[in-house]
């Protein structure tokens, strides 16, 4: 299998489904459309929940011991937090969108823009941070095929269609973020080989779990949580890990 197929089916569904919910967004009144947006934030609550029980794994608890790993977690959080606040992520993506809502979907009013930078932001953040995205983007680079990513592919699919009925093109633009980081990590997979422990794996996706309750929390508009600015964090937890790791 040719590394990075995984990533071209992923992209080619999202669009699929992006362009299905958009057709069937027209026809959904505003009521209905809000309803779907709820039930997608459900649903992202129970999958990072699922997510960050990874905390509790126990190759990241033999490497690190017991009380660590809540503690990597929330020092990733806070440590990432930081970066991405001072790097503006979030002010820098919700740019990017408004540049792509400009490009691809002319001016628009401003209720316009707002839907589809926030269609952009979410459908992104949803696609990208995963645990699927993660272990079968690196898969796919080692050699090892790329079944999680096609798995990956039916999931986001699906998924696109109810995002593009509430939030429209935005989150056909998703595809450009979803190509750039999983294109990414299949090439680190293929270019650095099987390095990342399952300890510091597990750490990644606990963490991403967490991020993902912020993207729910989003949805459900309880609060607006400044989600891109959390994203260091993926790349944080697992060095925390590798240096918990080394101290002990």
């Amino acid at each position: 299998m040719i590394p990075g197929s995984g990533t071209a089916v992923n992209a080619a569904a999202v669009l699929l489904g992006a362009t299905l919910g958009r057709l069937a967004g027209d026809r959904l009144p505003a009521r209905t459309r809000e309803l779907v947006t709820d039930g997608l934030g459900l649903v992202t609550l129970l999958i990072a929940a699922t997510s960050a029980m990874a905390v509790l794994d126990d190759d990241l608890s033999e490497a690190v011991g017991d009380a660590a790993p809540m503690l990597i977690v929330l020092g990733s959080v806070l440590l990432g937090g930081i970066a991405g606040s001072l790097l503006r992520l979030e002010q820098r993506v919700e740019a990017l969108g408004g540049w792509l809502q400009r490009r691809l979907a002319g001016g628009g009013g401003d209720a316009e823009r707002v839907r589809f930078v926030e269609g952009f932001v979410v459908s992104s953040l949803v696609f990208c941070t995963g645990p699927l995205t993660i272990l079968g983007s690196l898969n796919d680079g080692l050699g090892k095929g790329a079944d999680e990513l096609y798995l990956k592919a039916a999931l986001d699919g699906f998924a696109a269609i109810a995002f593009a009925a509430a939030f429209g093109w935005g989150v056909a633009a998703s595809v450009l973020t979803l190509v750039v980081v999983q294109g990414g990590l299949t090439l680190a997979g293929l270019a650095l080989g099987d390095v990342l422990p399952a300890a510091g794996l597990a750490a990644l996706t606990a963490t991403g779990g967490l991020l993902l309750v912020g993207v729910a929390l989003r949805l459900l508009n309880v609060k607006q949580v400044a989600v891109a600015d959390l994203l260091p964090a993926l790349a944080v937890a697992p060095l925390l890990t590798a240096a918990v790791t080394a101290l002990r």
